[in-house]
């Protein structure tokens, strides 16, 4: 999916979250540290970060303190809260990039007018182009060579697969339930419903943390669904996602799972087996992916 802009909607953004750490010096992500690591003498100091992704990546990997910029929906690690806001995928903010005298802008793949002020600038750009989750460890590692933190950015992606493979091997040899995975509907309704089909890393995830994607044979990232196809592909489990910890209240996580049942002969709904999951490891397809699988798990395979 594309990233997330700073004009589009919480569902807009999880639909789009291809784009989708740890905060300053000492901080713990995963259980390693990100103190300052010393780049190589040619790396990029002032590095400007578009991708919240890509950020947490920077600080997980140690190169935090070289990040002089962020993009506007960059929220994590902690420490990004203090740095200049330079705009999001649809309305980066050009002079403030230049103001800013970056040696490192990374960018979006989609952003071509913006590759092409930078490049007549002589800015030098990183890339990002989001695909499936081994890409993010891929991304992590090519990110950590460009930036001369090629040891750390290898460490922090190795870290993610340990995470995961825990996860792999928690959930081996037990049932798989059909599972659909909601990132976005109108609110109290069951209208504009958007789901998780057979490609991405939330696909990816949801498939190694024990479940059958329900959409899986829809070789696309995002599926827009009728509840009468929800009705014909009958999910043992729904999980729908919401951004931000804080965007669920015990209140709202009822109300809103009580929507689903309009449909209560899905044996998601039939079984109570409708989970509603917030927190933005589920939106940023960076460090905390690990994180997120781990929280799949728990649900489709509680202990």
């Amino acid at each position: 999916m594309a990233a997330v802009s700073a004009t589009l909607s919480r569902r807009d953004a999880l639909r789009t979250m291809a784009a989708a750490a740890a905060a300053a010096a000492g901080l713990m992500v995963n259980g390693a540290s990100t103190a300052a690591q010393s780049a190589e003498p040619s790396a990029p100091q002032r590095i400007i970060s578009l991708v919240p992704a890509t950020t947490e990546m920077l600080f997980a990997m140690g190169a935090g303190n070289r990040v002089v910029g962020v993009g506007n929906f960059d929220k994590f690690p902690p420490a990004v809260a203090r740095l200049p806001k330079v705009g999001g995928l649809l309305d980066p903010d050009v002079e403030r990039v230049l103001s800013l005298k970056p040696d490192l802008v990374i960018v979006y793949d989609t952003q071509e007018d913006l590759k092409r002020q930078l490049e007549r600038a002589r800015v030098p750009i990183y890339r990002y182009a989001h695909r499936d989750l081994a890409d993010i460890m891929a991304t992590m590692r090519s990110l950590g060579e460009r930036v001369g933190a090629k040891t750390a950015g290898d460490a922090a992606a190795a870290r993610i697969e340990q995470q995961l493979d825990a996860t792999r091997r928690r959930v081996a040899g037990l049932g798989r339930p059909k599972t659909l995975l909601v990132f976005g509907r109108e609110p109290g309704a069951l209208r504009e419903i958007n789901a998780s089909g057979g490609y991405g890393f939330l696909h990816d995830l949801l498939e190694l943390a024990g479940g059958s994607d329900a959409l899986g044979d829809l070789k696309k990232q995002s599926v827009d669904l009728s509840t009468e196809m929800i009705l014909s592909r009958a999910p043992d489990v729904i999980i729908e996602l919401h951004s931000g910890a804080e965007s669920l209240t015990p209140q709202k996580t009822d109300a809103e799972r009580r929507v689903w049942n309009t449909l209560a002969s899905v044996p998601a709904v039939k079984n109570n087996r409708v989970y509603l999951l917030a927190g933005d490891e589920f939106v940023v397809p960076g460090p905390r992916i690990g994180t997120a699988a781990e929280r799949f798990a728990e649900v489709l395979h509680p202990r």
